[in-house]
């Protein structure tokens, strides 16, 4: 485990501010709206807030206020955010993220995590926060080949606890981290006491029991997924043909994840639900910095062509939050996982840690409250 601090130099800024000044704006079939991807008016809008009041050195400043490391598992670099709880009994929790995302989803919960009392809470309620980056993704880079899959980046989040000093954790997450966690669970129960999830998007099939209003709910998600699939398909199949292009332009890389936006955050809030536009800037300008649009996609790639897993559920306690947009069932999840707690919210969305991230900070408090046990002296992180 070695520090890490964000230095991005001048000269890559200076020439994505050029790049934004010299776009080659599209043009569009007129009168479609939102009925065919993001419209130029809206991107032309983002991109002249992005030339003139936009502060990507708020994220240096941002990310240098929590302590970063990386470290080199399997040939990868990781890097990750350790937040430690000045709590005695504070419980290791490591959170994942998905995509589009970044492990800045996770800054605006660090406060909360380590330090409840100063947010109104419970100190017994205090985590030591673990948010590593997916590999391919912001800092954990370069991909360093094939085969990054769920599993496998379950397999080294269990590493990084290990190095970290962790003998007992809870794993949360939302969309790929939604997955992950509950991998991490069924590959050492022993250590993980909980998994708290949100945000997957992966339609449940039809099972036996579910209630009328969970049909209509799976069935919206099937109709959804022929309109809204495309991104998947591409990065499913083609994520480096689709690098060139975001890679190339970042109006390009912008318009790719503002779709995103527009379609998983909570639609009574439209175009972006609850997201700042200076959150979601945040992210393109990451995903530029490191070069990251297609190793963060490979992900899906990966997915696809694994060999398939044994599931089922892990017998790790599971609690999850269904959000706006989000296709899951609570009868799904029952069937693949130990189910403890089911939440249904009216706000947020599928970002729910940048929509948000009150409801999901009393989540996780309120999940982890019943299963925290006494740290024993083992338990105590290392140094680093």
């Amino acid at each position: 485990m070695r520090s890490f601090a964000v230095e991005i130099d001048d000269e890559v800024l200076d020439d994505l501010r050029d790049r934004l000044r010299r776009t080659r704006w599209s043009v569009e079939v007129p009168g479609t709206g939102w009925s065919r991807g993001v419209p130029v008016g809206v991107v032309r809008e983002v991109v002249d807030h992005w030339l003139t009041a936009y502060d990507w050195t708020r994220v240096e400043r941002r990310l240098a206020a929590v302590p970063q490391l990386v470290t080199t598992i399997d040939g990868q670099r990781i890097h990750l955010v350790h937040a430690r709880s000045a709590e005695p009994d504070a419980l290791p929790l490591l959170l994942t993220h998905g995509w589009p995302g970044s492990v800045l989803d996770h800054l605006d919960l660090v406060g909360p995590l380590t330090d409840p009392a100063r947010s109104g809470g419970d100190p017994a309620d205090a985590f030591h926060v673990v948010a590593p980056s997916l590999p391919g993704s912001g800092f954990s880079t370069p991909l360093s080949g094939t085969g990054w899959d769920h599993v496998r980046i379950a397999q080294a989040w269990l590493t990084v606890m290990g190095r970290l000093g962790y003998e007992q954790f809870g794993a949360a997450g939302g969309d790929a981290g939604s997955v992950v966690s509950p991998w991490v669970g069924r590959l050492d129960p022993a250590r993980v006491i909980g998994v708290h999830v949100h945000g997957n998007l992966d339609v449940p099939e039809h099972l036996p029991g579910e209630r009328p209003d969970e049909r209509a709910r799976v069935d919206a998600g099937r109709e959804r997924a022929t309109t809204d699939g495309g991104y998947a398909a591409l990065q499913s199949t083609r994520p480096h043909t689709l690098g060139h292009a975001l890679a190339d332009s970042p109006v390009g890389q912008l318009a790719w994840v503002l779709d995103k936006l527009h379609d998983w955050t909570d639609p009574a809030r439209p175009p972006f639900g609850d997201v700042d536009l200076d959150d979601a800037l945040d992210l393109v300008v990451l995903y530029w910095v490191t070069g990251t649009a297609a190793t963060s996609a490979d992900l899906y790639f990966e997915n696809r062509v694994a060999a398939p897993a044994p599931a089922g559920p892990s017998g790790v306690p599971t609690g999850v939050a269904l959000f706006p947009t989000d296709p899951m069932t609570r009868t799904a999840a029952a069937h693949d996982h130990h189910l403890v707690r089911w939440t249904e919210h009216t706000r947020g969305g599928h970002f729910a840690a940048l929509e948000a991230p009150d409801v999901l900070v009393d989540e996780l408090r309120a999940f982890f409250r019943p299963l925290r046990r006494p740290r024993a002296s083992a338990d105590r992180p290392s140094s680093h």
